[in-house]
C-alpha cells in the first residue's frame, strides 16, 4: 500500500509582504526565505498563535532558528497560507 501523503498548502502573499520579497537580494536570504515557506506548506500548523481578538484570522509566528527569519501569516479555511510579513531577526 502507497503512503498516503498531505497536500501542500498554497502559499499566498499580502501586498506588504509582496513589497518585502522584492527587496531581497542576497542567495542566502532567499534561501532563508524558501526554506521557511516550506515548513508552513507542508504543517500550516508549525508556528504559534499570536494572541488577538477573535473578530479576525487567527495569526500565526514561524520561527526559524538556525535560519534566523520569522514568517508572520494565517491559514484560510481552504489551507492557503496567507504571508503577512517575513522578518530577518
Amino acid at each position: 500500500m502507497l503512503p498516503q501523503h498531505r497536500r501542500r498548502a498554497r502559499i499566498a502573499f499580502t501586498d506588504s509582504a509582496a513589497k518585502q520579497l522584492e527587496n531581497i537580494t542576497s542567495e542566502a536570504g532567499i534561501h532563508a526565505l524558501d526554506r521557511a515557506l516550506v515548513v508552513v506548506s507542508v504543517d500550516p500548523e508549525a508556528g504559534e498563535p499570536i494572541p488577538g481578538s477573535a473578530a479576525g484570522p487567527q495569526l500565526r509566528e514561524y520561527a526559524d532558528e538556525v535560519e534566523r527569519v520569522r514568517l508572520l501569516y494565517w491559514v484560510t479555511a481552504l489551507r492557503t497560507v496567507v504571508v503577512v510579513a517575513y522578518l530577518e531577526v
